[in-house]
């Protein structure tokens, strides 16, 4: 899982550092692929806990996360939040991301520089991402 990497970035850093730092991430978001069409997406694709139009699709495929991400480039700060859940995820076991701390902001030192609107838009990207991964994986397995 290459998001405690990306987590490690951030240390060491100030808060403008940080916010840079993010805003420079979103510029790595992987377009969306062809499969899932062009916008307009369908609605339920939208994570309604944020602010900003983030579609947001997560399948587990061989035992593995994958994530895809539709976020307006002028939304730079949350382009950086939802590119730093789709790189660091990729390709995570669902294990994995169901161990992901919701309060991921203020693990990354930007819970005084991000305001609640975004605390709350990123937990809710986290749980349907973890809620995804529940209900792809057999009823009848435990999550390896």
């Amino acid at each position: 899982m290459r998001l405690t990497e990306l987590m490690g970035e951030f240390e060491g850093l100030d808060s403008t550092e940080r916010l840079e730092l993010l805003v420079e991430l979103g510029d790595e978001l992987p377009p969306v692929s062809e499969t899932r069409g062009p916008a307009p997406f369908p609605p339920e694709c939208r994570v309604q806990e944020c602010q900003t139009a983030v579609h947001l699709w997560v399948e587990v495929q061989a035992g593995q996360v994958a994530l895809e991400a539709d976020v307006p480039r002028k939304s730079p700060t949350v382009r950086g939040l939802v590119t730093l859940l789709v790189l660091g995820l990729q390709g995570a076991s669902p294990a994995e991301v169901l161990a992901v701390p919701e309060d991921l902001i203020g693990q990354l030192g930007l819970a005084d520089a991000l305001g609640m609107t975004r605390r709350q838009g990123v937990q809710g990207m986290i749980r349907r991402i973890k809620q995804a991964v529940l209900a792809e994986l057999p009823a009848d397995k435990p999550v390896p």
